[in-house]
């Protein structure tokens, strides 16, 4: 006769002695800080403190003179910010950043994919070599950009006005120029930026499946129906990166009027970030931080507008 033998209850696990999860995670709590505590230490020490101290600097009346004495100055409030604008020559550095922005930005993304489309559809078996030649002016050092513009916009034997000559135009002096100065440097701009721009606008059309745009062709769509309601679309988020990236680099532009223009003539090429740069140097360190402050906000209002306008839908 058989017999039915219950099933042999499992032990239960033995229980971790109390406070031993405890004390792992405050060891690996305590380790991950020792890790972090030399970049925080950098950060606060070379980002934070200085961040916070210029922002305190642009609400005092803080000069070169007073370097040795920091904590003797006065707080004058917002009196940096009204005098900033009540600056003629800063009103103009303003419009003349907007000047670049707004046309610099758009002509720079156009620029850019158009080359970008040209490389993705016509030119394939040279692709690499243009996308290095497009991209070199922009790893090239602004003098050596600086000596090959000054030679194409020289105004006697520069190549462009010698180019002009040869169909009976007399071109001007273009960097001496109040008329031509600014989209001289606009051109030099787009010249040395549009391959940064290009090579994201490269990535976003061959990541986007050819059976995409077969449909529209099966549909009867033309190359630019299909471009302009397929691709650009399609595009949007890559559109958005190149535009916040470029505004915000053309926004603080600098290098250039600072290299070609000296900002002139008669201030029709200083920018916001060359003006705030001079004031510096002349020692006003209160109304030269506020200046900067104000460029801060204008690229965050900018940045703001751009992702409410380019965000996916």
């Amino acid at each position: 006769m058989s017999t039915v033998t219950e099933p042999r209850a499992r032990a239960a696990p033995a229980t971790p002695p109390p406070g031993r999860p405890r004390r792992r995670l405050d060891h690996q709590t305590a380790t991950a800080w020792i890790l972090v505590l030399p970049f925080a230490v950098l950060f606060l020490a070379f980002t934070a403190g200085p961040v916070l101290g210029s922002l305190l600097m642009s609400f005092t009346d803080m000069r070169q003179r007073d370097l040795r004495t920091p904590f003797a100055v006065n707080g004058v409030g917002f009196d940096n910010y009204v005098k900033a604008f009540q600056d003629e020559t800063f009103r103009k550095a303003a419009f003349n950043t907007a000047y670049f922005v707004v046309i610099g930005v758009p002509l720079t993304l156009v620029v850019a994919l158009a080359a970008a489309v040209l490389l993705d559809r016509g030119l394939k078996r040279f692709q690499g070599l243009f996308k290095v030649g497009y991209y070199l002016p922009v790893v090239t050092s602004i003098v050596a950009i600086a000596v090959i513009w000054r030679f194409v916009l020289a105004p006697d034997a520069g190549l462009l006005n010698t180019v002009l000559g040869w169909v009976g135009i007399d071109g001007p002096n273009w960097l001496a120029s109040k008329t031509w100065a600014m989209p001289s440097l606009i051109a030099m701009a787009v010249w040395r930026n549009f391959g940064s721009a290009m090579i994201i606008f490269l990535a976003g059309l061959q990541g986007i499946p050819q059976s995409v745009e077969e449909a529209g062709q099966i549909d009867g769509a033309n190359p630019w129906q299909r471009f302009r309601y397929l691709i650009l679309p399609l595009l949007r988020l890559t559109i958005l990166f190149n535009c916040v990236t470029t505004g915000i680099g053309y926004l603080q532009f600098f290098e250039e009027p600072f290299v070609m223009t000296e900002g002139g003539p008669l201030n029709s090429t200083i920018s916001v970030s060359m003006y705030t740069y001079q004031q510096f140097g002349f020692g006003n360190y209160g109304l030269a931080t506020s200046m900067a402050y104000l460029l801060f906000v204008v690229i965050a209002v900018v940045t703001f507008i751009q992702f409410r306008l380019l965000r996916e839908k």
